[in-house]
Order: C-alpha cells, then sequence, then structure tokens
C-alpha cells in the first residue's frame, strides 16, 4: 500500500490535471445544497442540477417542503433514480429540520446524519462545502481510485477508505484532496476504460499495470 506521502503526492498529481476541481452541484441556500446532496445518491450532478431550479422554485425552504407530500415532490425529480424514494426522504427531512433543527440545517455529522436520507458521505459534503468543517467524503469516485492506486486494501469499506485518507492528507486538504480524487475518478481512473496508458499515476498504480502490461 501507499505510504502517507505517496498518497499525498498522487492527490497534488491528481489536482495539477484537474486544478479547477470542485462541487459541481448547484444551489443557492445550504438546505438546498443538502437536497440537492440527496438527490445525488446514484444520480450524476448534471442530471440534478437540471431538475432541481424548478424544485428550489417550488420549496424555498425547509417550511415550505415540510408541509407538502412526496407525491408533490415526484413530478419535480422522477427524471431520477430512486425518485420514490427520494421523494419521501426530502419530505421527511426537511419536517425533521422543522420539528428538531428549529428550520435550520444542523451542522455536527451526529445531527446531519439523523435526517432522512442523510448517510455520512452527505453529511461530509455539507460540513465541508456549508460550514466549512474539515471532512473527507467519500463517494463511488474516490473510493475506485484509492483501492485502485493502492491507497487502501482492495476490501477497505468505505468508512476504513476515509479514516486512511484522514491520516495521509493534512486536514487543511481534505476538501480539495476529495474534488481532486473526484474528478480524478470521474474523467480519468473510469469505472470503464479508464486511461491508463496516458495516466501520470501508473507507475504506482498496480491496477493499471496489471491492465496495460
Amino acid at each position: 500500500m501507499l505510504t502517507n506521502s505517496e498518497i499525498v503526492n498522487a492527490i497534488h498529481q491528481m489536482r495539477e490535471m484537474f486544478p479547477d476541481a470542485g462541487t459541481t452541484l448547484n444551489a443557492d441556500t445550504t438546505f438546498h445544497f443538502l437536497i440537492a446532496t440527496i438527490l445525488s445518491a446514484q444520480s450524476t450532478d448534471k442530471s440534478v442540477n437540471m431538475i432541481t431550479p424548478a424544485l428550489f422554485a417550488r420549496f424555498p425552504t425547509p417550511g415550505s417542503l415540510a408541509k407538502a407530500e412526496p407525491e408533490d415532490v415526484e413530478p419535480f425529480i422522477q427524471l431520477l433514480g430512486l425518485y420514490h424514494n427520494k421523494a419521501k426522504y426530502l419530505v421527511k427531512a426537511a419536517r425533521e429540520i422543522m420539528t428538531d433543527f428549529n428550520g435550520k440545517v444542523p451542522h455536527t455529522m451526529k445531527e446531519l446524519t439523523s435526517l432522512a436520507g442523510v448517510g455520512r458521505k452527505v453529511a461530509n459534503v455539507v460540513l465541508a462545502e456549508c460550514f466549512n468543517i474539515p471532512a473527507f467524503p467519500v463517494d463511488t469516485h474516490v473510493s475506485r481510485v484509492a483501492r485502485r492506486l493502492g491507497m487502501v486494501k482492495p476490501d477497505a469499506t468505505v468508512l476504513q477508505i476515509e479514516k486512511r485518507l484522514k491520516e495521509a492528507v493534512p486536514k487543511e486538504e481534505w476538501l480539495n484532496a476529495h474534488h481532486a480524487m473526484i474528478f480524478f475518478g470521474r474523467y480519468q481512473c473510469t469505472a470503464k476504460n479508464p486511461k491508463c496508458t496516458k495516466c501520470p499515476l501508473l507507475p504506482i498504480c498496480k491496477y493499471g499495470r496489471d491492465n496495460v502490461f
């Protein structure tokens, strides 16, 4: 497995490849960013951004969404996967924000993950992006890149990946590292047909060497 310094150097190379890597979800408030992040599960950010303007206009606040039923939300998000469940999550989360947190999106891991539809990854994204609280969200791209490059063991869990990356990467770089790994996984180290032959990290990547040579 890669050492801490090798992990940091690899992520710095990813950042050089994608210097503008950052969140690609569009939202005008913390509440709307939370909604967009919940909706992004098993959906692309691009598809989420296509449907959220109308959704946000119809439900501008937690209070307005809390008064709705899932059936009221479904028409706005039906182009996304799992939209039946997501509609239920959004309404329930809005109601929980109103009843449990005085209408404000909470800003601790424990509180955020108490909301419907919010797991550790979503909570980490909201903490880092909206509240500037150091966090290292691990999604499918980060998981794939970490495993392929040997930053973690091939069978490492999402929580183990998060822990290892937090150990290796300085806290002030966590969010940028997260974005760099996402873009690297999205455009270079793709799930299918990764661009191994043109990858600057091929020398340290066992996955690439096994598939190229």
